[in-house]
């Protein structure tokens, strides 16, 4: 299918021929009739990526900051390669379509393939000929009525126009202004009328102000004199009831001017992106009431909501972002609204560069309303796997590492693909994710062969030896089993599975498939491969006492809400990340962990029981003590792990500094870069799989460490120590 992709570092636009999406649990695929360009919002992130990194830096000082401390953390090369990747990284834009049903997921029970919808959402209402859209990002079009899909694929920016009719508390008889008339302040205009409202509106272009009163505005102004006046006039000098800013700018001088022109006490909405340095003796000698208002209303931004589908009570929350655009569409079915004198251009999915040109304006011809349309016979592009510049079967050598990914992230693009690479004698065959758009970014940067949404296509191809998985924590269990089941080997990033039934279930499959042939398991466990990691494990080994270990993780705080928060997809950030350190520290003392203990601590809400001490007891009498901390500055190091034992101390910082101390003697290692072992760590697989020899991480070893971290887990939550058991 043809997508519209924008690069992030100099803001070219290119339509791509990406695999289609697949359809998720919860979700619904659509077959794309019009998407909207926002003018504003679009128009901002494709100014903001034409930019310059000097010019970036200026207008994101926040992101500055973060880099500064990502040198400081783990210096200046490990610090460019992560910015370099992130600045490849192609955007997706477009956030308001319509289109068809092709395909419901499980758990959609109230829409069918063939309903008319309209979509919302960045990274799902996409510039795309197919979208996979999560059911309450998505209302139905009235099935009797006659409101096209051109009209339909403005339902997302009719949403936020009337959420913010809703947060100005508007009613009928309201006089109302209304500071910029572009798609928003033009609907906005319409609702607002639809409500018994009088309307005044603002704007500098004079096209837009006659057409505001085509539209039915009472009265629209060209300058901000103009404006006031007609304010005082239609209120009979007491100024107006309520304010919406619907503009696009920087400058805070139209909330200030909403200020002078409204009445005492009165409601003031910001509604656009504007400046928000408010005149406070104006704001307060009225007591003015000042809000902004947030999208599209109740739901966004809640991943509960938006992804799992979790809707509010209508008793509790009458308007949702989902009844917002149902409401809305229902305003175009009755005839209170009128898009079609609001779009003034339309560019089919082929010409979508130039719909960016215009919104650029580097042509001086005036817009408003600015659509993407795609062919009816789209269907007939539908594939869900693409080759990359090649033709037949890729031709892999006999003791080559021929590789299927699945996942194509951040991490496995920044972190994983490059360690392959640097390692050498593997050949990329496929690589798989759920957003087609990243498979494709990732199959050209790293010439894999072909790009794909169908993880059963790897699995089941023959030119496959090997499975990586990088996707989110709940779907390894599900994957490693597939793929040791299909004889393939299997390289699954950390954690290898979220709870015991899983992973009892993949050693059973992986002993059946054992018993045929030989496949090579290996979870992600880097750090024990990291160069300093081996110089400090040869250091310890001739100790012959039980150690002392601490392993200090300033982890940095993740919004609860983030994925890998979440039980379900994430299992939680004692499973999803400690296990790291857990076989970390079980790899230095050579032995396994018999009874282990968590507890949370400084945990009020926002840090969602992320700070953990954990005490591990090992079988040698070794004791280790794992505090991960979420409620630290993460300009400080990350990691530090110090080890006491027969008379010597080692001591490992960040992975760039090793410091051992025995019989007075100290010695300190350095690397230039952080290195945590993610190269050595492929190179070692690697080896296993063409020699055929034993796994550098028996399963035992890891089977060991799964169950360690899920007994911590179960520790922290009943505050007893939990035996570490086997299978």
């Amino acid at each position: 299918m043809r997508q519209v992709l924008q690069q992030v570092n100099g803001g070219e636009i290119e339509v791509v021929e990406v695999p289609a999406p697949k359809l998720l649990a919860g979700c619904v695929l659509i077959r794309t009739a019009a998407s909207l360009v926002s003018v504003g919002t679009e128009r901002a992130s494709s100014e903001f990526a034409r930019k310059n990194l000097l010019q970036k830096a200026k207008m994101r000082p926040d992101l500055v900051r973060e880099v500064w401390n990502k040198v400081r953390r783990d210096g200046v090369v490990s610090t460019i390669s992560a910015v370099r990747s992130r600045m490849d990284q192609p955007s997706t834009p477009g956030y308001s379509s319509a289109g068809t049903v092709i395909a419901v997921g499980e758990g959609v029970t109230d829409i069918c393939p063939g309903d008319r919808v309209a979509c919302a959402g960045a990274g799902h209402a996409v510039h795309a000929e197919f979208a996979c859209i999560p059911r309450l990002l998505l209302a139905k079009i009235p099935p009797d009525s006659q409101i096209s899909f051109e009209h339909a694929a403005a339902t997302t920016v009719g949403a936020v126009a009337l959420h913010g009719v809703r947060t100005a508390d508007a009613k009928l008889g309201d006089i109302v202004g209304v500071i910029g008339l572009g798609l928003l302040g033009q609907l906005t205009v319409q609702i607002l009328k639809a409500a018994g409202c009088r309307v005044i509106g603002m704007d500098i272009d004079r096209e837009r102000v006659e057409l505001a009163l085509r539209m039915g505005a009472d009265a629209a102004a060209g300058d901000s004199t103009a404006f006031l006046d007609a304010c005082m006039n239609h209120s009979g000098g007491r100024g107006v009831d309520a304010i919406l800013i619907a503009a696009q700018t920087a400058d805070s001088e139209p909330v200030n001017l909403a200020a002078e022109a409204a009445r005492d006490r009165a409601i003031v909405v910001a509604v656009g992106t504007v400046g928000m340095a408010l005149d406070r003796r104006m704001f307060y000698e009225k007591e003015l009431d000042f809000r902004v208002s947030r999208s599209y209303g109740p739901g966004r931004y809640d991943a509960a909501y938006e992804q799992k589908g979790v809707d509010y009570p209508i008793g509790y929350v009458r308007w949702t972002e989902t009844r917002n655009m149902e409401a809305f569409l229902s305003l175009l079915a009755e005839g209170k609204v009128d898009v079609d004198p609001l779009i003034t251009h339309r560019f089919s999915i082929h010409e979508a560069r130039l719909a960016y040109d215009l919104i650029a304006g580097e042509s001086e011809e005036r817009f408003v309303g600015v659509l993407i349309t795609y062919p009816e016979d789209a269907d007939e592009a539908r594939c869900s796997t693409i080759e990359i510049g090649r033709s037949g079967r890729p031709i892999v050598a006999a003791d080559a590492i021929a590789i299927g990914l699945l996942g194509a992230g951040n991490f496995a693009t920044s972190t994983l693909l490059p360690a392959i690479q640097r390692s050498g004698a593997s050949t990329l065959v496929g690589v798989c994710a759920a957003n087609g758009s990243h498979a494709h970014h990732a199959a050209k940067k790293f010439g894999f062969h072909y790009s794909s949404t169908d993880e059963e296509r790897l699995i089941a191809d023959p030119a496959i030896n090997t499975i990586v998985i990088a996707t989110r924590h709940h779907l390894h269990a599900r994957q490693v089993a597939a793929a040791v089941a299909a004889g393939k080997h299997v390289f699954c990033e950390k954690p290898l599975c979220l709870n015991e039934n899983e992973l009892r279930n993949i050693v059973n499959i992986y002993e059946d498939a054992a018993s045929i042939a030989k496949p090579v398991l290996m979870v992600g466990f880097n750090r024990r491969f990291a160069p300093l990691a081996l110089r400090m494990k040869s250091f310890l080994h001739g100790i012959r006492e039980p150690l002392a270990l601490h392993y200090r993780v300033n982890a940095g705080f993740i919004p609860g809400d983030h994925w890998l928060n979440d039980q379900e997809q994430g299992g939680g950030r004692v499973i999803g990340e400690v296990c790291h350190f857990v076989d970390f520290l079980s790899f230095l003392v050579g032995d396994r962990p018999v009874e282990v203990q968590a507890r949370s601590v400084a945990n009020p809400g926002q840090y969602s029981n992320d700070n953990v001490i954990c005490s591990l007891h090992f079988a040698d009498g070794s004791q280790g003590t794992i505090s991960y901390l979420a409620n630290g500055d993460r300009a400080y190091s990350k990691e530090r792990i110090e080890v006491f034992g027969g008379g010597a101390v080692a001591v490992l910082e960040d992975f760039r500094r090793l410091e051992t101390v025995i019989r007075g003697r100290k010695r300190v290692f350095r690397s230039l870069r952080q290195d945590k072992g993610h190269r050595g760590e492929w190179k070692t697989f690697a080896a296993t799989v063409r020699t055929g020899g034993d796994s550098p991480l028996p399963l035992t070893e890891i089977v060991t460490t799964m169950l360690a971290t899920f007994a911590l887990e179960e520790s922290r939550s009943s505050g007893q120590p939990v035996s570490v058991g086997g299978f």
